[in-house]
């Protein structure tokens, strides 16, 4: 017998909001590599999903313990990524000068213009929100460079196409 006068099991407690808003962005980081490694290794998006949620979220590798993405929004912007990723991918050209046209650019920019474009075809969050994220996350791959920046001006051409009524 315990001493606990509550014998209902303990609830975990909910995320606070800000913890919710680091999942988001965690899930988002994870979708750019997780998109990334489904270009670089042919595999499908379920494997890939199913190795990120399982060995990913939450991991610790080498002593750092990786975020805990948000897994919902892990999967519906690998889903959009890949269910409108014709669409991304033109919205991109549109948006990159006629000398770079997707196909030429480095391959994790290709994965968050997938990703942010996923989100930005098909997702809830104001477009805005979607542009910081994203370019934090080319700060996160690139950080000396000045690929944020680039980032910002594409993925900006980008929101204002995809939703133009939240310019």
């Amino acid at each position: 017998m315990t001493d606990d006068p509550d014998p209902t099991p303990h609830q975990p407690k909910p995320p606070t909001r800000e913890e919710r808003r680091q999942m988001k962005s965690a899930a988002r980081l994870y979708a750019v590599q997780a998109l990334f490694q489904m270009e670089a290794s042919g595999q499908t998006r379920q494997v890939v999903r199913r190795e990120f949620e399982t060995h990913r979220f939450g991991a610790i590798y080498e002593g750092e313990e990786m975020a805990e993405g948000d897994p919902d929004l892990f999967a519906k912007t690998l889903e959009d990524a890949v269910t409108w990723q014709a669409k991304i991918d033109q919205m991109t050209d549109r948006a990159l000068v006629a000398k770079w046209p997707i196909h030429r650019i480095d391959p994790t920019l290709r994965a968050l213009f997938r990703a942010a474009g996923a989100e930005l075809v098909a997702g809830d969050a104001p477009p805005k929100v979607v542009i910081s994220e994203y370019v934090d996350v080319a700060r996160a791959f690139f950080p000396e460079g000045k690929e944020p920046k680039f980032v910002n001006a594409v993925l900006d051409h980008m929101a204002r196409e995809a939703k133009p009524e939240a310019f």
